[in-house]
Order: C-alpha cells, then structure tokens, then sequence
C-alpha cells in the first residue's frame, strides 16, 4: 500500500531534546547551532544556565510548509518534564503552534515529557484539538537486564486517559495514518526483513495477566514518521530504531515506492549490544542512497564515526537545541 500524503515544500525541525550538546562543531549552511539559535531567542551572553540541556532521549518540533500552510507535530517529547519547559524556554519556541504528537514507541526517554508537553501547548494558546498517536502495544510494563543479570524496570507512561484527561485526544492504533493536512505520515509496525537487527536483546515486557516477564526483543510498538519535500523525497524520522534502521529505511521504500529517501534522522540504537552489527548496517545504508545522515540519540559514537567514515559530509550528528532547514 502507498502511503498517502502530499508533498510539502520544506520541512524546518527544531531539536528540542537530545542526549549531546555541541555548538562548535562545523555543519552545512541549512543547520543552525543552538548557541545561534538562543541567541535569536534573546540570549546575550552564553553561560550555562543560558543553555539547553541535553538529556538521554529524544523530542523533535517539527514544522512542514506548502505554500501558505503550515503545520507543526511534536515527535517524541523526551525523559523527563523538567527538560521540556527547560529548553522550550530558553530557545523562545511557543508550543501553541504544535497541533498533534506522535510518540514512537513506549519507552520512558522518548514519552516521560508528553504530559508536560501537553501543558505546555495548552499553556501557550493552543486551545484546539490535539492528537496524540500512539500504538496499544505501549503501555504493559517493561524491563532490561543490568550487567550484573539483575532485571530494572523501566517506568511506565502516560496511559490514553491519563493523557486525555489533560484535554489530548488519545488515537490508539497500529495503523498507519496521515495526519495535519496529509503532510505528515505516521507509519504502522515496521516488518522485520534484514537477518541481523534483532531488536533489543534482553528487553522483557509483563504477561498480559501481569505475573510474570516474557520476551520482547521486537518492540513492535515502535512506528517511524515521514514527510514528502517535493522534488527532493522523504525524510525520515526514527526516533530509537529498534525495528533496525535498515529495516525502517526498507519500511519507507515500501510504504513510498519510487520516493527517494533525502534525509533520515533520529536514535538509530547502535550502541551497547547493538554495536556488533555496526559494520553491517553502515554497508547496507549504501542502497538507499540518502542525501543527509542525521543520527542522535541512541546511535552511539562508534556508529556515528564509521557512518561518518563511509558517508563524508553527508552525515551530521544533531544535538540538542539544533535548527535544520530542508
């Protein structure tokens, strides 16, 4: 099935929470550091309690464009409330322009904000409906294995209700949907194709009678989003990736045959266990062909640097506070 949104003519994305700070490393022209960026916000000395604060997780306001409309998602609103207000503020970014929030899957670095997310749009206007698409695969309780072997839960999130009693409109589905103007695609589960991206081994959920743990390696809660820039193709966000990164980019290829993938961003979870398959996802990135690399998050810095080693100038680290321009 094609999916079914429109092209727009540019997509702006504004890194609002990311686990690296770096405002001195080169970038091309369409990125914009966050030390700029609060400086446009008003900042006129750079200290420490001027900047952003890079948290382990992931939130991005992303802002698509066609001719005099435009529309704003929320993907992802990061761990913890605190850092969303935090760095909201000091970049002078509004949250009464985010009309809907897709969380990509169920984990509490990517979904711990959400509500504050929620006040803070409320807060700043915006008085109408507002979507927040999640999968009903997000809300059993989870857990991981320490190095000592010992299981650490992690912490449940917002439940439907809970999220609809601050005014969200919960829509629970693990279909694809098209959303604010048919600009913006959220996808359904990711199939597992590639041999090698086995998901997070370890990872545990609660049976469904909430007595004891069961395997979950496959996450299949996690969905991936995308817009269409007409005349340059998709970009993808991916927020953690424990579908496999591969398997995401071959999601997008056939959810939008023929539509060249320009640019992919986000946590692509090649760190910890997941470094051992670095080699194989690097050579595999090559038929794909995209314009601009953009990982974050849970890459890892060895994924990050043989990305950077096979691919050139076109990958470029985000971090937090980050404007991109496509």
């Amino acid at each position: 099935m094609t999916a079914n949104i429109k092209p727009v003519d540019e997509v702006e994305i504004l890194v609002l929470i990311d686990n690296q700070t770096d405002s001195l490393s080169s970038v091309p022209e369409e990125f914009t550091h966050e030390w700029v960026n609060l400086h446009n916000a008003g900042m006129e000395q750079i200290s420490g309690a001027g900047q952003c604060c890079a948290n382990h997780g992931l939130a991005l306001i992303i802002t698509a464009r066609r001719g005099g409309t435009e529309h704003t998602l929320l993907f992802d609103a990061g761990p913890v409330d605190f850092a969303v207000e935090y760095n909201a503020s000091r970049l002078g970014k509004s949250f009464a322009s985010i009309e809907a929030i897709a969380l990509s899957h169920g984990h509490w670095d990517h979904a711990g904000g959400i509500p504050a997310a929620i006040d803070l749009i409320r807060k700043d206007g915006q008085t109408g409906e507002l979507p927040v698409y999640l999968h009903p695969g997000m809300f059993r309780k989870r857990a991981f294995p320490l190095s000592t072997g010992e299981l650490i839960e992690i912490r449940e999130i917002a439940t439907p209700e809970e999220l609809a009693a601050q005014g969200a409109t919960p829509i629970v589905t693990d279909q694809p949907v098209s959303t604010l103007g048919d600009m913006f695609y959220i996808s359904g589960e990711i199939p597992r194709v590639t041999d090698y991206e086995i998901g997070f081994p370890g990872h545990v959920r609660r049976t469904e009678d909430g007595t004891d743990w069961e395997d979950d390696p496959l996450l299949m809660d996690e969905r991936y989003v995308a817009v269409n820039i007409a005349g340059k193709g998709l970009v993808v966000f991916s927020a953690c990736s424990h579908a496999g990164i591969v398997n995401v980019l071959h999601a997008a290829q056939r959810d939008f045959p023929g539509v060249p993938i320009h640019g992919l961003t986000g946590g692509f979870h090649l760190a910890g266990g997941n470094e051992e398959i670095i080699g194989q996802t690097v050579a595999d990135f090559a038929q794909f062909d995209i314009d601009l690399i953009m990982p974050g998050h849970c890459t890892g810095w060895r994924a990050t640097n043989a990305l950077e080693r096979q691919y050139g100038e076109r990958v470029v680290p985000i971090a937090v506070g980050m404007k991109i321009n496509l």
